[in-house]
């Protein structure tokens, strides 16, 4: 029975999924890495190799359905099993009114946060239920915004809210293959996706105020326990958050 530990983070050139990567590698991980521009990628892959790790860089827009079959036809090929995926690619669309928001906008959004999240699931299952030891775990990057919207976000919102109900229904339909899945929420992790809350960000009120920010470190040290746990015990959902965002009483 192998003891190396293989994984796919989704988004992994940059921010939250870059900082999962890293953690994974630094933790006895080997991390196919996906995202849509091969530089990054690259990056965080020599980032990763300073402290030993291996890697498997692969170009991918997860809302194509070839280029993922593609993504995990060379994670068969190459790591031969996949122990755990971090579903994290994602958009933001253009802060605007709900009825301001173009259609290619919100399209967009739900082709990558949503499909994109759906596609990636269905190549694991099928690769999990079949190798042995057979199962694995999926974590899927929910957010704040899976519970509470903020305002001008409707593409954002509705597709994290959609990720609830994947995770639930990756959940359930895992249990005969060993496959667990569960869901971290963020709020206010530091990255290039949330720089502006730092100088100000649109309130509910109408109001706007600068919000804080937690150290992504936090984010990537609960996906390690997530991942830590044996396949018979799950973290269904889990919410690390900047202690005074405004989320309880959001709005």
């Amino acid at each position: 029975m192998t003891t190396e530990k293989f994984a796919l983070v989704t988004g992994a050139g940059s921010g939250i999924g870059k900082s999962i990567a890293l953690a994974l590698m630094q933790n006895g991980y080997s991390v196919a890495l996906a995202g849509r521009r091969k530089e990054p990628l690259e990056a965080t892959a020599r980032e990763g190799g300073a402290h030993g790790a291996r890697s498997l860089v692969v170009p991918t827009d997860v809302s194509h359905p070839d280029e993922v079959n593609q993504l995990f036809g060379k994670i068969k090929e190459q790591f031969g099993r996949l122990d755990l995926l971090f579903n994290n690619a994602g958009i933001f669309a253009r802060s605007v009114s709900l009825e301001e928001l173009d259609y290619e906008q919100w399209k967009a959004a739900v082709d990558i946060n949503l499909t994109g999240a759906f596609l990636c699931t269905q190549g694991a299952f099928r690769l999990m239920k079949e190798q042995q030891p057979r199962g694995g775990r999926i974590i899927n990057n929910g957010s704040i915004s899976a519970h509470a919207p903020r305002p001008h976000a409707v593409s954002y919102t509705a597709t994290k809210h959609a990720i609830t109900g994947l995770t639930k229904a990756t959940s359930l339909d895992g249990r005969k293959y060993g496959i667990a899945c569960g869901q971290i929420d963020i709020g206010n992790a530091a990255s290039e996706m949330t720089e502006a809350m730092s100088s100000g960000v649109l309130q509910a009120d109408g109001s706007t105020r600068p919000e804080p920010l937690m150290d992504v470190k936090h984010v990537a040290d609960a996906v390690l326990y997530m991942a830590s746990l044996p396949l018979d015990a799950n973290v269904q959902f889990m919410t690390v958050m900047a202690t005074n965002m405004p989320y309880i009483g959001r709005g």
